[in-house]
């Protein structure tokens, strides 16, 4: 069944439309991105691990205060490994972009070395 003249110029437009909207998504979810921070992970494990031994050992040793503050330990360290922003990824990307040499995609390395492997070039 074919389309009048007047639902084809429709649909072009709806078509457009949600290419447009779908470029403004991906440009604004890529804004707030950041890199994880690898510092902050480290202690708020540590210190979540601390948290969970006080709570086990007041559980052996039948202390609620101390599993209350082991708890509450326990939680802070997890809220710092979860919360703490890194760099944002724009100045990551730059500051990894500034070498001397581009470097090449996994595809190209990849090639390249199969040329090498196929002309009896050593790795």
């Amino acid at each position: 069944m074919a389309l009048s003249e007047h639902e084809q110029k429709l649909l072009e437009e709806m078509e457009r439309g949600l290419y447009q909207n779908e470029a403004d998504v991906v440009s604004t979810s890529q804004l707030g991105r950041r890199a994880p921070n690898y510092r902050a992970i480290g202690i708020g494990t540590v210190v979540g691990v601390v948290g969970l031994i006080a709570m086990l050992w007041a559980v052996q040793a039948s202390s609620t205060i101390v599993g209350i503050i082991g708890f509450v330990v326990l939680f802070t360290g997890v809220m710092v490994a979860v919360s703490v922003p890194g760099k944002p990824i724009d100045s990551v990307r730059a500051a990894s972009s500034s070498s001397t040499k581009p470097s090449a995609s996994l595809m190209d390395q990849l090639n390249e070395r199969w040329e090498k492997r196929r002309g009896g070039d050593a790795l």
